[in-house]
């Protein structure tokens, strides 16, 4: 056994666990549950399973190994998501109506272009094999939540995963760390892969202030819901005011009555320790003003990672930064350069990561990012304050 495998070994073990991975969350789902897709802003599991593949086949092997045969010509059209360069796709919406091809021809997609990835794994650059990898990783998280919103409009609120384990939760008070000013550097730095929305690192100033040291829960959300925080226009945005009276919000997404809440195992009690998830920035927003706080800044966030014990657990959390590029931010050329650049407009900032994360996937500079009114994924939010 090597002690340090050469680097395509490597890329070959990591790239069968990430693969293994995504079929492990989908095994519980029957080929009808693949199918669906509960919302627009949803994807079947199914298309999850076979995006990501087309992913490798386009960008990897199709790119990089000229003999390379594809699988079937139509997936190309059918499993593309939004890269304009690669041509015309299957509208988002529709994805739901894709009865065929059945899920076994997705997992016979897989097997023949994991094959391949194999066969070639020494000539196909490492760099977007990871890339590759890490859009994989996101699209595990994406296959949870989706089939999550999806169980939720079920009446009988089946497990997406048999037996899954919510992260422990213990009550504790909040205490807001107080954080000087000053010049910091944000965003990705050193070795180690990183998304080109993390780069290019710059400094930022920061005026005092505090950040809390745990998340709010559900417990803190009650409060919130019980002092009428969903039917006081003043605590809102006007777009936020408006979503809650078109939508009918008056709790988090997957709340029920009698303190029940939707999980990825099923209807469980809601504990009222755990952080409050399935939240909107624009929800967010009005706790904070509610609590007489605001949201940290994805600046203030980073600078105070290291000191905040569940910045990675849990839920992802809202920010009180648009999503925009860096300074200096350049997208990479070619097709892969439409991955995160062009969707820097009109959404806000989420750090940290989720339950629902694939592990080692985050670290501190990683940004997320969602339109303000989104509430189906594990988003929630930690208080920050000014100084004094």
């Amino acid at each position: 056994m090597d002690v340090n495998p050469p680097p395509t070994a490597f890329v070959a073990s990591r790239y069968a666990a990430v693969r293994a991975q995504t079929e492990a969350l989908a095994a519980a789902l029957t080929a009808e549950d693949q199918c669906v897709q509960s919302m627009p802003d949803a994807s079947p599991a199914k298309w999850h399973r076979a995006h990501t593949t087309w992913f490798f086949e386009q960008f990897v092997l199709t790119a990089h190994i000229p003999s390379y045969r594809v699988f079937d010509p139509d997936f190309r059209f059918l499993f593309n998501s939004y890269y304009e360069a690669v041509g015309e796709r299957h509208p988002r919406p529709m994805r739901g109506l894709l009865t065929r091809p059945p899920a076994e021809r997705i997992g016979a997609y897989r097997a023949h272009v994991d094959a391949a990835m194999v066969r070639w794994a020494d000539r196909v650059p490492g760099e977007i094999v990871e890339l590759g990898l890490q859009h994989e990783q996101q699209h595990q998280e994406l296959l949870l939540t989706d089939i999550l919103h999806a169980f939720a409009c079920n009446p009988l609120s089946p497990p997406a995963i048999p037996g899954w384990r919510e992260p422990p939760s213990a009550p504790a008070p909040a205490r807001f760390l107080e954080r000087p000013g000053g010049i910091v550097r944000i965003g990705h730095t050193g070795a180690g892969f990183a998304f080109d929305n993390e780069a290019p690192a710059h400094t930022v100033l920061l005026h005092d202030h505090a950040i809390a040291d745990r998340l709010t829960t559900n417990r803190d959300w009650a409060a919130f819901v019980a002092d009428g925080g969903y039917r006081t226009p003043a605590l809102w945005m006007a777009e936020g005011w408006a979503a809650v009276q078109q939508q009918g919000w008056t709790a988090p997404l997957h709340w029920r009555e009698d303190n029940m809440q939707m999980t990825l195992a099923g209807l469980a009690p809601r504990d009222p320790n755990a952080p409050v998830r399935h939240i909107a920035w624009y929800e967010a927003d009005a706790f904070a003003r509610w609590a007489g706080a605001r949201l940290p800044t994805e600046f203030e966030w980073e600078a105070a990672a290291a000191l905040l014990p569940d910045a990675t657990s849990h839920v992802w959390q809202w920010t009180d930064s648009a999503y925009r590029p860096y300074p200096g931010f350049k997208p990479p050329p070619g097709a892969v350069g439409e991955y995160n650049g062009k969707f820097m407009i009109n959404q806000m900032v989420l750090r940290g990561g989720s339950m629902a994360t694939p592990s080692g996937h985050t670290r501190p500079s990683y940004r997320n990012f969602f339109h303000p009114d989104k509430r189906w994924q594990f988003s929630g939010l930690r208080l920050a304050r000014d100084a004094g």
